[in-house]
Parts: C-alpha cells; sequence; structure tokens
C-alpha cells in the first residue's frame, strides 16, 4: 500500500501533468475568409500546429472543422461573410477544450484543407478551401479559341504575384507587395488591349491567392505566347533598389522537365503543341527537350526586350537579366519571365511603387519591351506579323529627342506635340508621350 507520502508524489505528478496540457494548447491569433474565381479560402491563424477533422453535413449545407486543443481569445470574432458561397460563420466551444468552426454554405461544396507552417509574416495557419460542386470551369475572359484563327491577336498572360492572405513583401510604412502588382499588372492589361494584335489576360484579378501551377493552367487557358509574373522585391537591407527581370535557372528547368515526364497527368497535356503521354520515355524526353530550348531561348529574348525597357524609367538592381528558381516559371511549353518592378523594402522605392503614375511609368515600360520583342519575333498567323506593330505610347530614354521619336514612330514633329500639349522640343527621361494613330 502507497504510504501518505507516495501519494502526495503522485498527485503533484499529476498536477503537473495536467498544467503542462492546459499550457499546450493553442491560441487562434485570427479567422480569416477570401474569395476567389473558383474557390473560397478560409484561414485560421495559430500559434502552434493543431490536431483536426473536416467534414460535411447536408440541409443545410455545412462545412464543419473540429479542432483539438485551442483556446478563442475573447476579441477574435468570426468573419461577416455573406459572399458568393459562405453565408455565414459561427464558433463554438467542443468537449471542454476543442473547437468547432461551422460555414453555412449557399450550394454544396469540396473541402480541402491543410497545415502550412510558419512562413514570415505568418505563424501555423490551418487552411480551408471551398469548391464548389456542379458548376462549370470559369471560361477565359476573352475567347482563347481565337488562339488557331488568322490574324489572331498575340496573348500576353499578366500574373499579379502573391495575393489573399499571401501579402508576399512588405514595406516599410506596411505597403503590401501584392496589391501594388495588382495595380501595375491591371495598368498593363490595359496598355496591351489598346495596341492592335495584343490583348493581354490577367491571371489573378482581385484579392485571392493562386497556386503557382493553377497559374500556368490559367495561361494555357488563356492560349497565352507570354507569360509575365509581376513582383515587387524585399530584401533585409533596406539599401538594396532597382528593378530586375528573371528568367528560370537551367537546373530548375532541368529539374522540372523530370517531373514532367514522371508525372501521367502532365504528359497527356499539350507541350509545344505535341502530346506525350503516347511517345516511348526516349521520345518524350527528346520532344520535351526540344520545346524547353525553344521556350529558355524566348523566354530570354523577351525579357531582355523588357529589361532594356525598363533601364530606362530608372535604376536597375543589375546590368542584365538574371536566372533564378522560381516556381512561378516552371511552365515547359510557355516563354516566361518574372519582373521585379522595385525593391519595395527601400523606403525611396515604396513610396514611389504606391504613387499611380509610377505604377503606370513601370506598366508602360513592360509593355514596350514586350511590343519591342515581338516586333521582331511575331508568331506566324498574327496579326503583328501581317501587319507590323502600332504603338501608342512612348518612354522616353535618355538623350532622346522630340525629332527623333517622331522619326522613329512615322509621324511628324507637329503632329506629336499636338497630341502631347508640348510647344517646344524639350522631352525628359521616363516623360510617356502619346503616339498618335497613322
Amino acid at each position: 500500500m502507497a504510504s501518505k507520502k507516495e501519494w502526495l508524489l503522485r498527485l503533484t505528478v499529476v498536477a503537473l501533468a495536467l498544467g503542462c496540457t492546459h499550457a499546450a494548447a493553442v491560441d487562434i491569433d485570427g479567422l480569416r475568409v477570401w474569395e476567389g474565381p473558383d474557390k473560397t479560402r478560409a484561414v485560421l491563424d495559430l500559434d502552434g500546429p493543431v490536431d483536426y477533422r473536416v467534414f460535411t453535413l447536408r440541409n443545410p449545407d455545412r462545412v464543419v472543422v473540429d479542432i483539438e486543443d485551442v483556446v478563442l481569445p475573447e476579441g477574435i470574432a468570426p468573419p461577416a461573410s455573406d459572399g458568393k458561397l459562405i453565408a455565414g460563420v459561427r464558433t463554438g466551444k467542443r468537449n471542454g477544450d476543442g473547437l468547432r468552426v461551422v460555414f453555412d454554405l449557399k450550394a454544396t461544396t469540396r473541402p480541402k484543407s491543410f497545415l502550412l507552417p510558419p512562413v514570415e509574416p505568418y505563424g501555423h495557419r490551418l487552411v480551408i478551401d471551398l469548391h464548389p460542386q456542379g458548376t462549370a470551369a470559369p471560361a477565359p475572359t476573352k475567347q482563347a479559341s481565337e488562339v488557331q484563327a488568322q490574324d489572331r491577336d498575340i496573348v500576353i498572360a499578366i500574373d499579379a504575384g502573391h495575393g489573399g492572405e499571401d501579402p508576399g513583401a512588405i514595406g516599410p510604412s506596411g505597403t503590401y507587395e501584392k496589391d501594388v502588382v495588382l495595380a501595375v499588372s491591371k495598368d498593363l492589361d490595359v496598355m496591351l488591349d489598346a495596341l492592335p494584335g495584343f490583348r493581354g489576360e490577367l491571371v489573378r484579378t482581385g484579392d485571392y491567392y493562386i497556386p503557382h501551377f493553377d497559374r500556368h493552367e490559367k495561361a494555357r487557358q488563356f492560349g497565352a505566347d507570354l507569360f509575365i509574373s509581376v513582383h515587387a522585391d524585399g530584401f533585409y537591407d533596406r539599401r538594396a533598389r532597382g528593378s530586375s527581370v528573371f528568367v528560370l535557372s537551367n537546373r530548375r528547368a532541368t529539374s522540372e522537365a523530370a517531373k514532367w515526364l514522371a508525372d501521367r497527368e502532365n504528359r497527356s497535356d499539350l507541350v509545344g503543341g505535341v502530346k506525350l503521354d503516347d511517345k516511348d520515355d526516349m521520345l518524350a524526353a527528346v520532344l520535351l527537350d526540344l520545346s524547353q530550348s525553344a521556350v529558355k531561348d524566348a523566354s530570354y529574348e523577351a525579357a531582355d526586350a523588357v529589361f532594356k525597357s525598363i533601364s530606362r524609367i530608372g535604376n536597375t538592381h543589375k546590368k542584365r537579366v538574371e536566372a533564378a528558381s522560381f516556381a512561378v516559371l516552371t511552365s515547359p511549353d510557355i516563354p516566361s519571365m518574372l519582373v521585379e518592378t522595385a525593391f519595395i523594402t527601400n523606403p525611396e522605392e515604396e513610396k514611389r511603387l504606391k504613387t499611380r503614375r509610377f505604377q503606370k511609368l513601370v506598366a508602360q515600360a513592360i509593355a514596350d519591351g514586350v511590343v519591342d520583342y515581338f516586333a521582331e519575333s511575331s508568331p506566324p498567323g498574327t496579326y503583328v506579323a501581317k501587319h507590323g506593330v502600332e504603338r501608342n505610347q512612348h518612354i522616353v530614354s535618355r538623350g532622346e529627342t522630340l525629332s527623333g521619336i517622331a522619326a522613329r514612330h512615322r509621324v511628324t514633329l507637329a503632329r506629336l506635340r499636338a497630341a502631347n500639349s508640348i510647344d517646344g522640343d524639350l522631352v525628359r527621361a521616363g516623360d510617356v508621350l502619346t503616339i498618335p494613330a497613322g
């Protein structure tokens, strides 16, 4: 029989164990909901990992999330939601130390959930993606079926980086990269649409997150001739400054080719216009290598044209196009580049990135680079291949004169002055001139 002293020792151990269990409970720091065009994402911000389960209920439709050993502090309320899919969000205690989160739905959904480890500026996160069931995939906003038509437009997929719960880099005054690059991307889309023979297609049209692979898929749905991912650089040293343009590194391209060939679902897609799933491994590898080589060359040439155009409006971080292992550039069949517009972590460049003037200036520089590239490398069957390029704006470079710009665009000096309300001949580097038609 245990002595009184032994019983006290046992009770102390039990009390300590119970205290440790309570101390291990995870706090919920926030609950957010983001709506995208093809799914709704809910994110629970946590201060540690959790055990959970997700299930659906019918009549009415609900998605239920049960989380073990969590604490919902006072002041953290469910988000107000009356969107396309979620009618409301409710929370309640469950079994003492648990929490139940209920998403009241307007339609039947297919939930997908996963935990994310800490990544600055976030801690642990529980993500629940709600996909509507029984709905057709949204059609591209501008018909990709036109791709095979004669005199078709050259299609540029414009990918605004980050989005939703992923803000990207954050400036010293709190500016989010995701907001700046979406504004630049929308400007670029408008500018390309205004050019005869060009059409922009926005991969992300609002504040929501799209996985990298899905961004490639959207570009394919658009029938894109070029993929441009728009970002704003970040670095721990706030002195870092300047724009950059990147293409995919050779090492990453090689590893992605191996993944593509190993994945039967990938091999069933068109790569360079050829299906690979019915080819033996050696032939598929050769065809993919040929496609990648052509895409790599085109990516670099297009990136170089954009880099030269951007260098006219300000500093560049390096003196040439760089190669890096960005996941968003791994499409083997669409020439791709990533443009870092400026360093948002540099206080001076953050201020510029927040202004509409600089956002439009960067967008115009990218558009000019795109036009420069396709003026020399237009795909057969396109309007540009048949009729050439017709610019409607021009960014003044250092050393350029008004008369030289008029001669380049084959307009009279008088018409160029009138279109831009210029009395004399003085222009400054970085000015954006309207080029009159004809």
